[in-house]
Parts: C-alpha cells; sequence; structure tokens
C-alpha cells in the first residue's frame, strides 16, 4: 500500500508539474535572398513578444528549429532572424529528378473538421501527377462522405471500409490508387506544399528505394501535452536526409531494421506501391483502432528493408501535425506506442518467422547501446535535478517547468515517470494485443498473412 501511495504522489506531483508548461508559439522564418521573411505556423496568430519555436528554412528548404524569445515590444522578425542565422546551413540539395506519379492516402474516421483542412493543404501540392484517396473508416455517420462529395467532388475519391483499423485502412486505400508511389499521411497534419514531391522524388532516382519518410513537426504548441511531447523529439527525425540500406546496416543501429521508429512515422511516409503490394501491404492486426493499438507503420518499414529495398529519410518534405492535447491524450499515446512496438515486432515474427534468428543476433548489442543511453540520460537527469534544487524556474523538484522545446530530443522538460510506466505496460501488453487482434480479424475473414 506504501508503495501505491507513494506513486500516486508521484503522479500529482508530475501532473502539477505538467500543468505548469506554457504555452509556445509557433513560426517559421525563411532566410531567403530578398530578406527574412516570418510567417506564423499553420492556423496560428502574427507572432508577438514571448516564447516561439521556430522552424528555419534557407531558400524555402528546411534546415532546423529553435526555441527563441521574443522581447516585449520588440520586433520579432529582427529578434529570431539573428538567432535563425546560427543555425548551420546544412549541404546544398542536388538537382532531383522528376517525381514519379504519386496517390496519397488518408484514413479517417469521424473527423471531418480536420480532414478538410488536411485535404485543403494536400490539394496545394505543387506534384505534377497526384491523386488524393479518402478512406473513410468504420464510419458512424455520413458525415465524411458528404463532406468529400460536397465540397471536394472528382478531386478527392472515397471508399468506406467498414472495418475498424489504421491497417485495415490502408490496405483498402493500397488496393485503390493508381500512382507508382503511395504516399500515407493522417486527416490531422497540414502538408507543406512541396511535400509530397519531396517525398517521392527519391524514388525516381534510386531504383532500389521502397520506402521514404519525411520530417513532422508540430503545428500548434498551445498546451502542456503539445510542448511536452515535442520537447522529447515528437515526431520528428531532424535535419539530415539519411538513407538506410540492408545490405550496409548501419553501426549506429544496433538492432536495424528492428528499431524501425527511428526510420520516421506513419503521418509521412511513402512506398513504391509495386512493393509494398508484393509484401502484403500492412499487417491488419495492427496499428491505431485494433487491439494492438499501433505498430503498423513499423512493420511496413520493416517489411520493405527485409526484402531488401532501401529506406529514405528525406526531411525537405515537411508535414505539420497536430499534437494530442491533454495529460490523458499523452497516456493514452504512451500506453498505444508501447503497446505498437511489441505488437509490430509480434507480428514480423509471426509472419516472417526467418527472421527471428537476425532478431536474436541483433538483440545484445542493441542491449549494450540501450545501456549506454540510459546512463547518459540518468546523468543528464541528475544535473537538471541538481539545477533545480537551486532555481525553482528550472524544472524539476517542486518548482515551476519553464524549459522549452527548441531542437530535437532536448529534453527540456523531464519525462513522467507516470508515462514511462504506461509504456512499459504497453510494451508487455503488446504481444497479446498483436494475438488478439489476430483472432479478432477471423470473424470478418481478415486474417493477417
Amino acid at each position: 500500500m506504501a508503495g501505491v501511495r507513494r506513486a500516486r504522489q508521484e503522479t500529482r506531483r508530475e501532473i502539477a508539474e505538467f500543468l505548469s508548461i506554457g504555452p509556445v508559439q509557433v513560426a517559421e522564418l525563411d532566410l531567403g535572398d530578398e530578406g527574412p521573411m516570418l510567417r506564423p505556423g499553420p492556423g496560428s496568430p502574427p507572432v508577438t513578444s514571448g516564447a516561439v519555436f521556430l522552424l528555419v528554412r534557407r531558400a524555402g528548404r528546411p534546415v532546423g528549429t529553435l526555441l527563441g524569445e521574443v522581447p516585449e515590444g520588440a520586433d520579432p522578425t529582427r529578434v529570431l532572424a539573428a538567432l535563425a542565422r546560427e543555425v548551420p546551413r546544412g549541404a546544398a540539395p542536388g538537382p532531383s529528378p522528376a517525381p514519379p506519379s504519386a496517390s496519397v492516402v488518408v484514413a479517417t474516421r469521424e473527423r471531418a473538421d480536420q480532414l478538410a483542412r488536411a485535404l485543403d493543404s494536400l490539394l496545394a501540392q505543387d506534384h505534377p501527377d497526384f491523386e488524393i484517396v479518402v478512406v473513410d473508416n468504420a464510419p458512424e455517420t455520413e458525415e465524411t462522405r458528404e463532406l468529400v462529395e460536397r465540397k471536394y467532388g472528382e478531386r478527392v475519391g472515397y471508399v468506406r471500409e467498414p472495418v475498424p483499423g489504421l491497417a485495415i485502412a490502408h490496405n483498402r486505400g493500397l488496393s485503390a490508387v493508381r500512382g507508382a508511389v503511395v504516399a500515407f499521411t493522417d486527416d490531422d497534419v497540414v502538408a507543406d506544399p512541396r511535400w509530397l514531391t519531396e517525398l517521392t522524388a527519391p524514388f525516381a532516382a534510386d531504383p532500389r528505394l521502397g520506402c521514404a519518410t519525411g520530417l513532422i513537426l508540430p503545428a500548434r504548441l498551445g498546451t502542456p501535452a503539445q510542448v511536452l511531447l515535442e520537447s522529447h523529439g515528437g515526431f520528428a527525425k531532424g535535419f539530415t536526409p539519411r538513407t538506410y540500406d540492408p545490405e550496409r546496416p548501419p553501426a549506429d543501429e544496433p538492432l536495424f531494421p528492428f528499431t524501425a521508429g527511428r526510420f520516421g512515422s506513419g503521418a509521412s511516409m511513402a512506398f513504391r506501391t509495386e512493393v509494398l503490394r508484393a509484401v502484403g501491404g500492412f499487417d491488419p492486426a495492427t496499428g491505431a483502432g485494433t487491439r494492438a493499438r499501433g505498430g503498423d507503420d513499423l512493420y511496413g518499414f520493416v517489411r520493405v528493408l527485409a526484402q531488401g529495398h532501401r529506406l529514405r529519410y528525406t526531411p525537405s518534405a515537411l508535414v505539420w501535425h497536430h499534437h494530442r492535447e491533454t495529460w490523458r491524450d499523452l497516456e493514452t499515446q504512451a500506453y498505444g506506442y508501447g503497446a505498437g512496438l511489441t505488437a509490430y515486432l509480434t507480428a514480423i515474427l509471426v509472419n516472417r518467422p526467418a527472421l527471428l534468428p537476425a532478431l536474436l543476433a541483433r538483440v545484445p548489442g542493441g542491449l549494450a547501446h540501450a545501456r549506454a543511453l540510459t546512463a547518459v540520460r540518468a546523468t543528464e537527469a541528475r544535473a537538471a535535478d541538481v539545477t533545480a534544487a537551486g532555481d525553482p524556474d528550472a524544472g524539476g523538484g517542486a518548482g515551476p517547468v519553464t524549459g522549452a522545446p527548441g531542437g530535437h530530443d532536448s529534453r527540456t522538460h523531464p519525462w513522467p515517470r507516470r508515462l514511462a510506466r504506461l509504456q512499459l505496460r504497453g510494451m508487455l501488453y503488446g504481444p497479446v494485443g498483436y494475438l488478439r487482434a489476430r483472432r479478432a480479424l477471423r470473424t470478418v475473414g481478415r486474417e493477417a498473412g
């Protein structure tokens, strides 16, 4: 009982610290030849004084993020441009080939307002040859169908998938598309106008490329949950392009290709259509809306890599994501991430048991790598605790948490132990959830294969 009471007290303290996190403005600044141009993030008001999460572009290309503080009465453009010039330029991109024909699949369920915002941004893409297909997953109303037909007509295709589950919805979309490359995104994003071109052009340059992923940044940082998530990396994987090749496993990824979460996320991913179809698409017993809770995108990445195809991370392919907004949302998300991780690994081994020896061979190196990371983070946490003890505004302890995200995985707010415990519980549940999801699919004739 004493342990339960301590855990509850700790959770109450963590929630109090969490609620003290203040909002952060989101903006982007382009350091172009005609001078810096500052714009608010998608759906955000003009930038004023206070903390600003800033995407820095050079000639339109995303090169980094930073956290700036605009003093009261100061010119936001001048203040943020001075900070932005310190962001490294990065390697200049080479010429890009014309992108192949593409299809964009957006799975949705009863979120017509968000879907309309996403579709508006997708229809503004500069890609020369693409289609959009909305998959209405297990709808309870006709709201999504009516939106697509009323507002978008023939510009957006509509298909209905009665069985719930994100992977099932994506597979339904995969069966309906015509493009040489099929891209997937969510109904809670706003896509940069060059997102689809940048995401699909690498397929024209590399015939062995099977998958590409892109950069995901926060559309808003208005709630403590949104700020906390982005403080710990959010969905972004940095600003350095990278190609993952199964013939040349990366030295810094000892569990490759099973560390699929490092490659990108389902809100911004694309596959060569024939390659994804050849591996059977996504495992229908994974993903949100199933008992597995997630893991469908990770499963797709590993299946494609396991077939010998390359994966390309392309940070110039940008979408702005509307993060979840509440503590309860974060609890659900943490548990779902843990469950999805082990569910997808279970799915890989169930569907491709020949990969088990490769996974077991990588476990010792992966554990050593994890221990090293844990030691570094523990040192950082102790340092943060010492700082907080002397400064009530430094975060941690009983004082207010005042840091905010600037880079990625900057950990400017402590990650609550309550969320870490929920993620661990989810990991323990994941294999069970996956097997339960497979059983449930047998009743509707959608057995995973």
